[in-house]
């Protein structure tokens, strides 16, 4: 019996992925506006400039792979909503092409530290972020500065489960008065 090792197997590119995507959806990606390539085998490891046909994409999820930076976005001009999840990006950096489209983010279980890079998001009313590395409130703070930032999920980092939750609650809640819901529970103010 032979054992293939992970090792041995060369990632799956964006290109691979994307005709995988066309070969089971019978559509062409760079009509479609819902793109999903998420759970790959071998994973992604990089996003790269093969992303520029997907024009018409509004919804991109690259999900459960194994991901370290974003990057090849230029040409998504219609991506309202991304998603990352579950892999290993270490910060925003790579969004800036999408700063005056993007309204979702979901970028949990990755390795972000700083809210650098998701700042100079003008339309982002969603951005979960759960069981990432923030540990300082200075980079949650400067969240405040998003005036469309609605949804904020933070569950799971190192300063959410380091404080008890109804203090993280009544902070983030002051600090982030334009939120409508944290952590998946509706905001009620007096």
């Amino acid at each position: 019996m032979h054992f293939i090792k992970y090792n041995d197997l060369k990632a799956t590119t964006i290109k691979d992925a994307i005709k995988n995507w066309e070969d089971e959806n019978k559509e062409s990606a760079s009509e479609a506006t819902n793109i999903c390539l998420q759970f790959q085998w071998p994973p992604i490891e990089k996003m790269d400039n093969n992303l520029s046909v997907l024009t018409k994409c509004e919804k991109l999820s690259l999900s459960t792979n194994m991901i370290e930076k974003i990057n090849g976005l230029a040409a998504l001009r219609n991506l309202k909503i991304l998603s990352l999840g579950r892999n290993y990006i270490k910060a925003f950096t790579g969004l800036e092409p999408l700063a005056d489209t993007l309204e979702e983010l979901w970028i949990s279980y990755n390795f972000i530290e700083k809210m650098k890079g998701v700042l100079g998001m003008r339309k982002l009313k969603v951005l979960h972020m759960s069981n990432n590395n923030v540990k300082e409130w200075a980079e949650v703070n400067k969240l405040a500065e998003m005036e469309s930032l609605k949804d904020f999920l933070f569950v799971g980092n190192p300063l959410y489960d380091c404080l008890d939750e109804s203090v993280w609650r009544s902070d983030c809640i002051r600090k982030l008065p334009k939120l409508v819901i944290l952590d998946g529970v509706p905001i009620i103010r007096d």
